[in-house]
């Protein structure tokens, strides 16, 4: 995948990819901090920071290092200014990752909640789940493989 990749992560495969960085979620992550550019809204960053600074993530991670995940996601992402307000989910807050991903020119959009998968694509833009990105990336990391063991 090359390096124009745009993608826009929903908040709660975020989440999974910092509590559990080497399951599905935490790979495609990865992969796309990687392999493209990671989106990101001030709504976004603000769900977030919200979430992460609840105590029942303390058994996980500690509140220094959610901190400074959020901190390092910031600084490696592009923020984007939302540019169209859209209507279109049954959840306003599904409405602002849509909103992120046409106002920032996404590629991708990669969530779990399936109230966004249906809408796949939505204007030209693929919503995937993560394992399913990782599918899509697969090829490269395959490749790569091959020529390590060359």
């Amino acid at each position: 995948m090359n390096s124009d990749q745009r993608f826009v992560f929903d908040a709660n495969v975020i989440i999974s990819a910092l509590l559990f960085n080497a399951s599905v979620p935490g790979q495609a992550f990865a992969r796309c901090l990687e392999s493209g550019t990671l989106l990101v809204s001030q709504s976004l960053i603000q769900e977030l920071h919200d979430v992460l600074g609840r105590a029942k993530f303390n058994r996980y991670v500690t509140r220094e290092e959610r901190e400074r995940f959020l901190g390092v996601l910031i600084r490696e992402s592009e923020l984007v200014q939302i540019t169209e307000k859209l209507t279109v989910c049954r959840d306003p807050a599904d409405d602002r990752l849509l909103e992120l991903a046409v106002s920032g020119r996404a590629t991708t959009v990669v969530t779990g909640d399936n109230d966004l998968l249906v809408l796949n694509p939505f204007r030209g833009i693929p919503i995937v789940t993560a394992a399913v990105l990782l599918s899509m990336l697969g090829n490269d990391t395959e490749k790569s493989d091959a020529h390590e063991q060359e």
